[in-house]
């Protein structure tokens, strides 16, 4: 997937300025692709060329006039052709992960302070995404059409955080019941 493909989604929904897109990024989408602002500028100005959107100069009282952007019909094309190429798997890239295979190497105590404040992360996200879904979507049962695809992102996000705190609540009982050696070259 390409970043093009994020802010067709996002503006498939409800055409908006870069500023705005840009916070849908950090409010939503951004929890499952990253984007900076310059980089959603930068590539919107390139899917305007490729004419995948428009924009329309909108005035503004006392402030500068804002660029407001819409899908156009080949960004739907675009859109509708990324939803049938094949997905591979995700790549997955965790520092935790080479920390932990780094224990015996490394200073424990760290390590476990890294479980610990990514508990507390994953434990965060996951109040946030189930505030969320308490919010917008009250009746999993009665979710319209046009809103499922957006529900079903929020609810692989918690299930995902109720996974990362499965694994680091694990990782700690594990951690918990083993004494390392503290000092490389020490025999358990």
């Amino acid at each position: 997937m390409a970043l093009e493909h994020a802010i067709l989604v996002s503006l498939a929904e409800r055409s908006a300025s870069g500023y705005e897109l840009a916070r849908r990024f950090d409010a939503s989408i951004g929890n499952f692709w990253k984007a900076s602002h310059q980089q959603i500028y930068k590539v919107l100005g390139r899917m305007e060329a490729d004419k995948l959107v428009e924009s329309e100069l909108v005035a503004q009282d006392s402030r500068p006039d804002k660029k407001v952007y819409a899908i156009t019909g080949e960004g739907r094309d675009e859109l509708a052709a990324f939803t049938t190429t094949p997905t591979g798997p995700e790549v997955l890239r965790s520092d935790l992960a080479v920390k932990l295979r780094a224990l015996p190497f490394g200073d424990r105590d760290a390590v476990i302070a890294s479980v610990r404040q990514r508990l507390a992360d994953h434990s965060a996200k996951l109040a946030d995404y189930e505030a969320s879904s308490a919010r917008f979507y009250p009746d999993p049962s009665a979710i319209p059409d046009e809103q499922l695809g957006a529900w079903l992102v929020l609810r692989g996000g918690i299930r995902a955080e109720q996974g990362g705190i499965q694994w680091c609540e694990e990782i700690l009982q594990a951690l918990d019941r083993q004494v390392m050696p503290q000092a490389l070259g020490e025999r358990r």
